[in-house]
């Protein structure tokens, strides 16, 4: 029997061993950047000045009475939610066809998927050039099939620039939704649309009830991964526009960054940060109740 414990112990020891590293990693890359920006935002830290006080909810109070906030904000919720819908039926309407395509579907799938495989520097600089009114693609084409009497400047003229960076957005991301709703696709069983069609179903109901029924869960997944990767992003968009012109591409994460690194005020921008974690968690809380009731509902 003592060899038998002692042997579990060394187990457990070995285990513990293996996974120490990862621990240490998530403690280092996760929980610490957490506790520590929660622990800033009630204080005056400040990025040059190496002292600081405690200044409790002073902070939060600044950043809420703050209009700049709000239009952040109000800029985040529209980046985040058109390039969302625009993912999902761009990926979506690519999945369906793909999934009718007998030949070459690899093909198709991989030139499709082709834009996720890019670093954001690159997506970023390449549609700068596209994009550029002196010697950009786009703009010149636009001039020369006479669309546009002079090159517009996407990215400056205010008229195109938020509708420009959610195009790009949209272009990038939907490659993701049509990979997964795709494979989710696959494990349809076909009987069940002979079934539907030996019923009577026309195809709009055998769409509703077989197709969007089965694949629901993985769609609601990606919604909340890709509500929080885009609602967080920093760096396509600071890349391309730098939240201009006029902070009309200003979301919280640049809004939080300009006063970071900008105002050097890490109080400030740890408050604006807790106050987007805070949203982005009744977000997620309203998408995981909605998908254990999709849950309850296939048992």
């Amino acid at each position: 029997m003592r060899s038998i414990s002692g042997k579990i112990k060394s187990m457990n020891t070995t285990g513990l061993l293996f996974i120490l590293p990862a621990v240490l990693i998530v403690i280092l890359l996760l929980i610490y950047p957490i506790f520590s920006s929660i622990y800033f935002s009630f204080t005056s830290r400040h990025l040059v000045r190496a002292t600081y006080s405690w200044v409790g909810l002073d902070n939060f109070i600044f950043v809420l009475t703050n209009p700049d906030f709000y239009v952040a904000f109000y800029n985040s919720i529209k980046w985040t939610v058109f390039s969302i819908a625009g993912q999902l039926l761009i990926g979506f309407a690519a999945a369906l066809a793909l999934n009718k395509i007998p030949r070459f579907s690899g093909f198709f799938r991989t030139m499709l998927i082709i834009p996720w495989t890019f670093p954001a520097i690159v997506i970023a600089f390449s549609w700068k050039w596209i994009f550029n009114d002196v010697y950009g693609f786009f703009p010149n084409l636009l001039t020369t099939l006479g669309i546009t009497e002079q090159n517009i400047n996407f990215f400056a003229d205010s008229s195109f620039v938020f509708g420009s960076v959610v195009f790009i957005n949209i272009w990038f991301g939907a490659p993701l939704f049509m990979v997964n709703i795709l494979s989710a696709l696959k494990t349809i069983p076909g009987d069940q649309y002979e079934a539907a069609v030996m019923d009577g179903a026309t195809p709009w109901q055998s769409f509703w009830a077989i197709t969007v029924r089965h694949i629901r869960s993985v769609i609601g997944l990606l919604l909340v991964l890709r509500t929080i990767w885009i609602f967080n992003n920093f760096d396509l968009l600071y890349l391309m526009t730098g939240g201009g012109p006029s902070d009309l591409t200003t979301t919280l994460p640049i809004f939080a960054f300009k006063a970071g690194w900008g105002l050097k005020q890490l109080g400030i921008a740890s408050a604006i940060t807790v106050i987007l974690l805070l949203f982005l968690l009744s977000i997620c809380l309203l998408y995981f109740r909605l998908l254990n009731k999709w849950e309850r509902e296939d048992r």
